[in-house]
């Protein structure tokens, strides 16, 4: 037998002695004398009930009942003394409940243990209907009652430990006394979460002090030594505060806490938490009551819930019993979240040597020494990701391991950026982009500014001199179709990493704080390094700050000031692109790493992109590219110029001729306001014909 079948064997005989020793109680209350005291007793009710102290009057030696025959020792008092007691006497003690108080909820317990206590419990009361326990019950038959065992505030009913059955106007001592099915379980021994607990909470997977990067791991010891020191204190568990942008780090860090304190821990949404003050108190109490039985601990994730929501306000009344350890996951401070005292610790990702060290570790020789730096400088993963990816990637050899790496982490990136902004699949390339040489060594700094951070920032000791500016921010800056998204698709298809065209129908609201929040998950998903934010048409978000005359200019203020925080705090690559760039806020400027221009192409640039407009399965015939080159249009418009040709010949069966380009040109001159000189078109027509 194991040492629990032990303990499960010892509680067994237990139990079975106490509810011996119950039923010759209730043998004994039942003797004629017994009853005939018990009569007369409850023949004046109102000397008895008019009383304001807190125990009845003593009542007759009979009345109470006859000791137990010394065959039938009484086991609960010598229980007592032991170190590892009983589940009901532990209970007893840690609740603080009195010999009295132990007593009446064994009777209610025993009722659903031994099938021979209903029928005593009617011979008592001498009513064959009333065979279950009641209060009345319990003061004739224990030692030493006292009528405040039965009030709202002592442990029987303030932790629910029985229920009081009352039907119609029923007086409350002759009532049905319920034993609570989770404390019958306790007190049989078996040890499980109360099914009223169990829609709203879960456990949380178990971690390993592997799982935690030092710092992580420096944090987590942090907080459990504090909670030793309250606890040898003897004041309550304080709430500890998780704070920070990562959720994943914050539950392993809770873990971790949960697995040195020893203590099984369940997680709850914040959310989930019910609305009506009378459930909410009443599961609350429920959680408290399981901290007293059990060795657990709660994490409530409250990641995504404004500090001054309803959501928020259900956190801190479930607070206010006081239930234990609570690990609270949110964001930021929230200065008055409870009552009791507050541990607030800041949990980040590993820090960048830590997953340097993690990815050499991991891959060891099966790659170049390269390799584990330029992963963990583009990369912001936690430890236990970066081990799944080399494990899910092992199998690949060679070169190929590298990319396959690569192609991994971009995909551990991919899922909550899809839900926030539109992914872009870049097809252009550095080759593609037609710019004035001093534009093309911008975008070539850039990519070197991307692929050397951790050189710069870790290598030459930046990091630590440096707590802002990290990320690199770029501001594109030309008119419509000149190249900017093609420029942000050139990099992203050069650095192999996603783009990622933020929506701003997606992100700006008209409800106030929802335009920060929608930010906030944007930027804080993009936070892996996998991932290149391109703000289109930025003048929207990052317009100029306007002078306060009403509520509406304050809300649009604060907004522009939180992007100006995010943007700076960003570690990322963000491209803003504009074709207003007086229209961008002053201080935007002062941040961006670069300002790259887009010029309207001139002639060269034009000639250069009408010679490879079309692709090689593209049907052409000769065209006079010098001419087309006169036209002025951006790389935009002959993009949309030369498709609408080729939609052109398609319906006609033919090659894309000379005379179709130029239709389409003048749809497109038209269609942009511009002048349209007709005799340059029909002499080029002309000339096309004749050819």
């Amino acid at each position: 037998m194991t040492e629990f079948d032990d303990w499960f064997a010892a509680n067994d005989k237990f139990l079975t002695g106490a509810v011996a020793w119950l039923r010759e109680r209730l043998e004994a209350a039942r003797t004629p004398e017994a009853r005939a005291d018990t009569t007369a007793t409850t023949q004046e009710p109102k000397a008895f009930f008019s009383r304001r102290t807190a125990r009845p009057p003593a009542m007759p030696a009979a009345a109470i009942g006859r000791p137990a025959p010394a065959a039938v020792p009484m086991p609960l008092d010598a229980a007592e003394d032991q170190d590892d007691p009983p589940p009901l006497i532990m209970l007893a003690r840690r609740l603080g409940m009195t010999a009295f108080e132990r007593n009446v909820l064994l009777l209610s317990v025993a009722m659903e243990l031994d099938t021979r206590i209903a029928g005593l419990c009617a011979r008592v009361h001498r009513v064959p209907a009333m065979d279950y326990p009641t209060f009345a019950l319990a003061m004739s038959v224990f030692d030493d009652p006292g009528w405040d065992a039965i009030s709202p505030e002592r442990p029987l009913r303030h932790w629910q430990l029985v229920d009081v059955v009352r039907t119609g106007p029923e007086p409350l001592t002759s009532s049905r006394l319920r034993a609570d099915d989770r404390i019958v379980s306790f007190v049989k021994g078996l040890h499980h979460l109360d099914e009223r607990l169990r829609p709203i909470l879960r456990p949380l997977p178990k971690t390993s002090s592997d799982d935690l990067a030092p710092s992580q791991q420096s944090v987590a010891e942090e907080v459990t030594t504090g909670l030793r020191r309250v606890s040898a204190d003897g004041a309550p568990a304080p709430t500890v505060l998780l704070l920070g942008p990562d959720r994943a780090c914050k539950r392993l860090v809770a873990g971790e806490v949960a697995r040195i304190a020893n203590l099984h821990l369940f997680t709850l949404d914040a959310e989930d938490l019910p609305s009506e003050r009378s459930d909410l108190e009443s599961l609350s109490r429920l959680w408290h009551r399981e901290t007293l039985l059990a060795p657990v601990g709660l994490h409530i994730d409250a990641h995504d819930v404004d500090r001054r929501g309803a959501a928020a306000d259900s956190v801190r009344r479930w607070l206010r019993e006081r239930p234990g350890l609570v690990l609270l996951d949110v964001r930021e401070m929230w200065p008055d979240v409870t009552e009791t005292a507050v541990v607030p610790v800041d949990v980040a990702r590993p820090m960048p040597a830590e997953q340097l060290s993690t990815w050499q570790d991991a891959l060891r020789a099966s790659v170049d020494d390269v390799a584990p730096s330029r992963l963990a400088g583009q990369f912001d993963l936690d430890l236990t990701n970066i081990r799944r990816i080399a494990h899910e990637t092992a199998d690949v050899v060679g070169e190929q391991r590298l990319t396959a790496l690569w192609r991994a982490c971009l995909l551990h990136s991919r899922p909550v950026l899809d839900e926030l902004a539109q992914r872009l699949d870049p097809k252009a390339t550095m080759d593609d982009l037609q710019l004035p040489d001093p534009e093309k060594r911008q975008l070539e700094q850039i990519l070197d500014q991307v692929s050397n951070r951790g050189k710069v920032y870790d290598g030459m000791g930046f990091r630590e001199r440096m707590n802002r500016g990290l990320g690199i921010s770029v501001l594109f800056a030309g008119e419509s179709g000149t190249g900017k998204t093609m420029a942000a698709e050139a990099l992203a298809h050069k650095l192999d990493l996603l783009l990622y065209r933020i929506d701003l129908s997606s992100v700006v609201d008209k409800y106030i704080g929802e335009t920060e929040k929608n930010l906030r998950r944007l930027f804080d998903a993009a936070e892996g390094g996998g991932a290149i934010l391109f703000f289109d048409e930025a003048d929207a978000l990052f317009g100029k700050r306007s002078e306060v005359k009403d509520s509406h200019d304050r809300y649009a203020n604060i907004e522009i000031n939180y992007l100006l925080q995010r943007l700076e705090g960003y570690r990322g690559l963000a491209i803003l692109a504009t074709n207003r760039k007086s229209s961008m806020d002053t201080a935007f400027l002062r941040r961006l790493r670069f300002i790259v221009s887009f010029p309207f192409p001139g002639v060269t640039q034009r000639t250069e992109i009408w010679s490879h407009i079309f692709p090689e399965q593209a049907e052409a015939g000769e065209l006079d590219v010098a001419r087309l080159a006169r036209l002025d249009l951006t790389g935009g418009s002959i993009q949309t110029v030369a498709l609408n040709a080729a939609f052109a010949a398609a319906a006609m069966g033919s090659r894309i001729t000379m005379p179709l380009m130029l239709d389409a040109a003048r749809a497109e001159l038209r269609k942009l306001e511009k002048p349209v000189n007709e005799s340059d078109f029909r002499w080029l027509e002309l000339a096309e014909g004749s050819a």
